[in-house]
């Protein structure tokens, strides 16, 4: 083989390595610049070589950068540095949403058939007391008066609901 096609070869896979390369190797975008050197260079090279090389190289290229930077896309978005950049919680910070979330259930769950006071107007939604915290609830009849005592008759994660105490 000639020596201009396998330098022209071996410059485009290296560019192609290089740009996966750029998803792993924090560079500024260094390594992206060397990548695209190495591709021109390669190209040249099969262009010095046959211009039906050179026009291979370059459809080659056209498809094949794509399909790395689609992989790199891939593969980097399981990595921990792209979990966090892209937002994706750890499981450590699931587990503790989700320990906090059945604590905040339970404590919630425990008002069930306290009585308490309204803060303020319930019309339908307010703010109740009950033992010394504040609570939003929402009241099944239509208005309640600050000072009103209410029942708590049904409680899920996100909603209280109270009825008056005659």
């Amino acid at each position: 083989m000639e020596p201009l096609l396998l330098w022209g070869l071996g410059l485009l896979f290296a560019a192609l390595l290089l740009l996966l390369m750029e998803f792993f190797v924090p560079s500024a975008g260094l390594i992206a610049v060397l990548s695209a050197c190495c591709a021109i260079a390669g190209l040249v090279c099969l262009f010095r070589f046959d211009p039906v090389w050179g026009f291979m190289g370059l459809v080659g290229m056209l498809f094949a950068v794509p399909g790395v930077l689609y992989a790199g896309v891939s593969l980097w978005r399981n990595t921990l540095f792209g979990r966090r950049m892209i937002g994706i919680p750890s499981e450590e910070e699931v587990a503790e949403k989700a320990a906090k979330e059945d604590a905040f259930v339970r404590t919630r769950m425990q008002l069930l058939n306290k009585e308490g006071v309204v803060v303020t107007d319930l019309r339908p939604v307010g703010l109740i007391e009950i033992d010394g915290a504040r609570h939003e609830a929402l009241c099944e009849s239509d208005f309640l008066r600050p000072g009103a005592r209410v029942r708590v008759v049904h409680v899920d994660a996100n909603q209280v609901r109270v009825r008056a105490v005659s």
